[in-house]
């Protein structure tokens, strides 16, 4: 119990995820202009979706949830990891670390969830259009907004409190370059099997069931396509459904190889290599896979700029 009091007390070291070699300080600068561009096309995205009353569907309304969190996933992560590179002090309070997990479990399993909820718009706006003003509208889209965050911010205090009260009587080095739930468990000084295993179960819960949704709902998409006589449409369909399954298969499949292998399994250097893809990559592509190649944004541009 006083090695767990201690260990309030001390701060921890992010390893980073960068030295101090030349190919480091490029890969900081690369890092750096991925984070810059993920940033202004999420700002861009959100500003569109207020401005265009045309956009005021609950498509787009949930698009502007989603950018709303990439842009939270990415200032919790990357400006810590820029700051300490550049300063040279990889040092962050317990506090601090542990507000960061909690935020990042937050916005990680808020966006799981929300990216489920919106493959179910595209399924009911394609396979049930008729009934889609009933099945899918401003009221039920707060309402999916308001589910995933308050399912995902209960899921993130329990693993967060519980693991901030563990005994870290181990070194304080934190082997990532934020502060992450399985980064830190190699630090605690007992047994923590029991506890991977509720690990397991959340992971399998708040990424694999979202996941399943939207392969399934996709699936039923592209069968009700494919009975289209315009092959145009049908391509056109095929290419955005691809394209969204692709980028959910990036950010859940890097998601599950975190949250779902055991501890024994964990290498630091492939939990920050697949740490990035969830962090930065993912962030990035989803406003330019969602919705930037969406004609309907396309236009609501040119109309902003005219």
């Amino acid at each position: 119990m006083n090695s767990g009091n201690q260990s309030v007390e001390t701060d921890f070291i992010l390893s980073g995820l960068f030295q101090y070699g030349q190919m480091d300080i490029f890969l900081f600068v690369a890092i750096a202009i991925l984070f810059s561009v993920a940033l202004v096309g999420n700002v861009i995205l959100i500003l569109l979706i207020q401005v265009d009353t045309r956009l005021h569907t609950p498509m787009y309304f949930l698009l502007s949830q989603l950018s709303f969190m990439d842009i939270m996933n990415i200032i919790t992560t990357v400006p810590k990891m820029a700051t300490n590179f550049l300063s040279n002090s990889n040092t962050i309070t317990f506090l601090g670390c542990e507000i960061q997990t909690f935020v990042f479990l937050v916005l990680g399993g808020t966006e799981a969830l929300l990216l489920g909820f919106m493959s179910y718009d595209r399924y009911v706006a394609i396979c049930y259009p008729l009934h889609y003003p009933v099945l899918m509208n401003k009221k039920i889209g707060w309402f999916i907004v308001i589910c995933a965050w308050a399912s995902s911010s209960i899921n993130a205090l329990i693993h967060t409190l519980y693991v901030f009260h563990l005994p870290f009587c181990r070194s304080r080095i934190v082997n990532h370059f934020f502060c992450e739930v399985p980064s830190l468990l190699p630090l605690v000084c007992q047994d923590t099997s029991q506890y991977e295993n509720t690990i397991l179960l959340s992971g399998l819960i708040i990424l694999m069931l979202p996941f399943m949704a939207i392969l399934a709902s996709y699936a039923c998409v592209l069968s009700v396509v494919f009975q289209m006589s315009s092959g145009k449409g049908q391509a056109r369909a095929v290419s955005t459904c691809s394209s969204h399954v692709i980028v959910a298969s990036l950010f859940y499949i890097t998601g599950l190889s975190t949250y779902t292998r055991p501890h024994s399994l964990h290498s630091p250097g492939q939990d920050k290599a697949v740490a990035v893809f969830y962090t930065i990559i993912t962030p990035l592509l989803n406003p330019f896979i969602y919705s930037l190649r969406n004609k309907e944004v396309i236009e609501a541009m040119r109309r902003l700029l005219v």
